[in-house]
């Protein structure tokens, strides 16, 4: 794929997080893998209604979140670089959905979710499987959100909750990815309701 594939994809994808309420103004931000050796990725370009991105609204980065074409990258486009290359995942969404922070807020030592039929839709078993999404506390330092990303990663959870901030999903791709947070966030506001 390559910087303008991936920006087509990005802006389309941003629009849907947009009318859902997902990425308010400006913020959130949205990659995808381009290429392995080195890592790179397309992320959404700092600064911009998310709404309204074009596909050249994008900018390529390496996996410390370095601006490889023209333009700006979002702020936290070092976290997506770590989580990319950590996980190996081919996309990683950050929205700003209230859920889950309202959930790391309630359990800030990890998000326990335990029997539910949604957890399936996550990638996770229905029944008699524990997930614990991780919840990390806010830095404006992507290597101190990278760093607490990794201490708490595991291959079979594909979720952040940065302390009041937002939600980190990835997946193989950006559907996957679409996919795993709108049933993580459905999971989540079921556990604030019940």
């Amino acid at each position: 794929m390559n910087l303008l594939e991936a920006g087509v994809l990005l802006a389309a994808e941003s629009a849907r997080y947009t009318a859902m309420g997902w990425m308010r103004g400006t913020s959130g931000n949205l990659s995808v893998r381009l290429g392995d050796d080195p890592l790179r990725l397309a992320v959404t370009a700092s600064g911009l209604d998310k709404g309204e991105l074009t596909a050249s609204d994008v900018v390529e980065i390496d996996a410390f979140g370095n601006a490889m074409s023209p333009g700006v990258p979002s702020a936290e486009a070092g976290l997506h670089g770590r989580i990319a290359a950590v996980s190996g995942a081919g996309a990683v969404i950050h929205v700003h959905v209230l859920a889950p922070v309202l959930a790391g807020e309630r359990w800030p030592d990890g998000v326990v979710l335990r029997d539910l039929e949604m957890l399936k839709g996550f990638g996770r078993q229905a029944h008699d499987d524990t997930v614990t999404i991780p919840v990390v506390p806010n830095s404006q330092d992507m290597a101190v959100l990278g760093d607490a990303f990794e201490a708490g990663f595991r291959a079979d959870t594909p979720a952040l909750i940065v302390a009041r901030h937002g939600l980190y999903v990835w997946g193989a791709d950006l559907h996957q990815a679409r996919h795993r947070a709108e049933c993580l966030e459905w999971l989540l506001r079921f556990i604030l309701e019940a």
